[in-house]
C-alpha cells in the first residue's frame, strides 16, 4: 500500500513537472511574436502548445503571416515568424516529423513532393523570421526574452548564385548568403552580427 501511495504521487510530481514547462498560452503568444515585424503582429496567426504537449492554434490570424511558439522540448528558446505561402512547406515538415521520418527522409520526400508540384511553394521569394536565445534569458511566467538575436530567411526552389547574385557561402557578419543552392529548400540567410 505504501509503494502504491508513493508510485502515485511520483507520477502525479512528474506529470506536474511536464505541465509547468509548458507556458500559457498569453505567454507563448508574446514570444512567438518577438520574432514577427510590428506591421503584422495584430493579425498574426500563432502556432503554439497545449498542456499535453501538442501544437495547436493559439490564436487565428487576419493576415499573411504564422507565427510558431518555442517547443518545449527543445534545448534553449527558438520562435519562428513565416508567411502564409510557406505553410504548406513547414506543415509537411512538422506531419514528416510526427511520422518519425529522419531530417535525411524529411528532405527526400519534401523533394519529390515540390518536384511534382504536389507541395506548394511560393513563386517568389518568402519570408522567415528566427529568434533564438538562451533558456536562461526567457521568462516563462511573463513571455519576456532577453539577448536575443534575429535571423532572417527567404525561401524559394532552386534558387541559383548566378540568378541572386549571391554567395554560397557566408562572407561577412550580416552579408547575405545563398545557402543550398539550386536544390528545393534553397534560401537566402542574412544574419545580423551579434551586438557587443
Amino acid at each position: 500500500m505504501k509503494n502504491l501511495f508513493l508510485l502515485s504521487a511520483l507520477i502525479c510530481f512528474s506529470s506536474a513537472i511536464g505541465q509547468s514547462q509548458i507556458p500559457s498560452a498569453e505567454s507563448q503568444i508574446k514570444t512567438a511574436l518577438y520574432a514577427c515585424p510590428e506591421m503584422y503582429q495584430d493579425g498574426a496567426k500563432i502556432l503554439g502548445y497545449n498542456q499535453k504537449g501538442e501544437l495547436i492554434t493559439l490564436r487565428e490570424g487576419t493576415n499573411e503571416m504564422i507565427c510558431l511558439a518555442n517547443d518545449p522540448e527543445r534545448n534553449g528558446i527558438s520562435v519562428s515568424c513565416y508567411s502564409d505561402k510557406l505553410e504548406p512547406y513547414m506543415s509537411r515538415g512538422r506531419e514528416l516529423v510526427a511520422e518519425g521520418k529522419t531530417e535525411a527522409e524529411k528532405r527526400d520526400i519534401r523533394k519529390t513532393e515540390i518536384d511534382a508540384g504536389t507541395l506548394e511553394m511560393p513563386k517568389t521569394p518568402a519570408a522567415l523570421y528566427v529568434v533564438t536565445a538562451k533558456k536562461e534569458d526567457y521568462d516563462m511566467g511573463t513571455g519576456e526574452l532577453k539577448n536575443s538575436r534575429i535571423r532572417y530567411v527567404f525561401y524559394k526552389p532552386y534558387m541559383t548564385s548566378l540568378e541572386t547574385g549571391l554567395p554560397t557561402k557566408p562572407q561577412a557578419p550580416g552579408m547575405p548568403w545563398l545557402m543550398d543552392a539550386n536544390t528545393h529548400r534553397s534560401h537566402i540567410m542574412i544574419t545580423p552580427p551579434a551586438q557587443n
